[in-house]
């Protein structure tokens, strides 16, 4: 009976206000995030120049936007450079997450602190700081695609593998090292072991932390606005450059392109990681 006394008071009228408060702020968290992505999509159909008042359907300005080629090669840059960075961005990142996890040696806890560097550090103090940087050393900037991708690569590379470093280090944190010791008495060697231990088990962080440098490439502007060339823009400062005359459907359809292709890229990434867990 007191226990049921307890429930009750556990559930009276203050316990119920708290949690329709709670769900209020909830609800207002998404319709704050997400209403505006809403209407960007939701306005990339409208048959208005302005941009203001709806009048109508259309898919013209996604014809438009396509059609654009300045704005298709911006987007093939923008793939490009997230694919590379990826990529080696990964590399990077789960070398010296095994490092740091592994090994002691000395000089261990400063190199941890300059892990964290380009994540605390503002973007344009970054910006600013790889701009100096390859104009001191003479970066060459008429070089083929997509060598000529190669600067902003390299920054986006930069501060992109800490990120993944962070994730993958945060996955072997839990890795019982006694798998490795019962591989190695099996009569496998430290590639054997590696191979057939180790990374798989690091394969949900690495799905997770590659996911994170492409999205972080895919859609970053500051670094690249100082570090891009005008034969190399990206998407996102291509779009700031349409958007600094006004904001016109075919940006918002060509928002929405990018919306749905990081969404597409998300999704698959995440269900790789889901099988990968089981």
């Amino acid at each position: 009976m007191a226990a049921r006394g307890l429930f009750k008071r556990r559930l009276g009228p203050l316990d119920y206000s708290r949690r329709w408060s709670l769900q209020l702020v909830f609800l207002a968290s998404l319709v704050f995030l997400y209403v505006p992505i809403l209407t960007l999509i939701a306005f990339s159909f409208n048959d208005s120049r302005r941009n203001i008042v709806w009048r109508g359907f259309t898919l013209k300005y996604y014809e438009k936007a396509l059609g654009n080629s300045s704005l298709m090669e911006a987007f093939a840059n923008s793939l490009t450079i997230a694919l590379i960075s990826t990529v080696i961005s990964v590399i990077l990142g789960a070398m010296v997450a095994i490092l740091l996890w592994r090994f002691r040696f000395p000089g261990k806890a400063p190199l941890e602190g300059a892990m964290s560097l380009p994540i605390v550090i503002p973007e344009i103090c970054m910006g600013v700081a790889m701009l100096a940087f390859f104009a001191r050393i003479g970066w060459p900037t008429d070089l083929p695609w997509p060598l000529n991708l190669g600067a902003i690569t390299i920054a986006h590379i930069s501060f992109s593998f800490p990120f993944a470093a962070m994730v993958i280090r945060a996955r072997l944190a839990n890795f019982n090292r006694e798998l490795e010791e019962a591989a190695k008495d099996l009569g496998a060697s430290e590639w054997q072991t590696f191979r057939d231990i180790l990374i798989p088990y690091m394969k949900p962080g690495l799905l997770a932390g590659g996911l994170l440098a492409f999205t972080l490439s895919l859609d970053d502007f500051v670094i690249t606005f100082f570090t891009s060339g005008p034969d190399t823009v990206t998407f996102p400062v291509k779009v700031y450059s349409m958007v600094r005359f006004s904001v016109t459907p075919e940006v918002n359809a060509a928002s929405t392109v990018l919306i749905v292709v990081t969404i597409l890229l998300t999704t698959i990434a995440m269900w790789m990681q889901g099988r990968s867990e089981k």
